[in-house]
């Protein structure tokens, strides 16, 4: 599904969508994982969206401000948080479907 038919419907969907890096990435903790994360803004066509990666399953992206990106994810509408898309990474247990950051041509899964 693409990104703005996912923001459209309000609800969570796979997406794929390409986009503009507009934030640094920053490192966190996840609450339940407890996995190292990545986080970082990407301006779209259908508005800003915030990309979370897993970086203890998947390598981190070297991204930086101004870097055009493709994406495969989960998109989730989280209240007071906004759009945010995560899985976008392979998963290991097979549950999910693989996710990805191609940047520069470097797929980062």
């Amino acid at each position: 599904m693409n990104l703005a038919s996912a923001i459209a419907a309000g609800h969570t969907a796979e997406v794929d969508f390409s986009g503009t890096v507009n934030s640094a990435p920053r490192f966190f903790y996840g609450t339940h994982t407890h996995a190292e994360h990545e986080t970082f803004g990407v301006s779209t066509t259908s508005g800003n969206v915030q990309v979370i990666d897993n970086v203890d399953l998947a390598p981190r992206v070297p991204v930086a401000p101004g870097d055009r990106i493709d994406v495969r994810g989960e998109y989730v509408c989280d209240p007071g948080k906004g759009p945010i898309v995560h899985w976008t990474h392979h998963d290991p247990a097979h549950h999910h479907p693989d996710g990805f950051i191609r940047l520069r041509g470097q797929l980062y899964a």
